[in-house]
């Protein structure tokens, strides 16, 4: 996660859609997605908020992993009003 504080890299850290990105690290030949998204109210400063993260073993990152994001980041932003 340093490395892409310091380093605009696609193979780091991938937008997969408007609100969800997608942190990759391979680690001991296995590769791990962190979800995460952005919490940028602050004018500021900006948090990246990571939901959760799955051993990936397709190319293909699973839908169900997006939208499972996407409620997360919606609980999150409730509750912070």
């Amino acid at each position: 996660m340093r490395i892409a504080q310091i380093v605009n890299d696609n193979e780091l850290f991938k937008k997969l859609n408007n609100n969800v990105w997608e942190f990759r690290t391979p680690h001991n030949k296995t590769k791990y997605r962190l979800f995460a998204f952005w919490d940028k109210t602050d004018k500021t400063e900006t948090v990246v908020i990571s939901t959760h993260g799955i051993e990936k073993k397709t190319a293909k990152t699973p839908k169900n992993e997006i939208e499972k994001t996407e409620r997360i980041m919606k609980q999150y932003f409730e509750a912070k009003k």
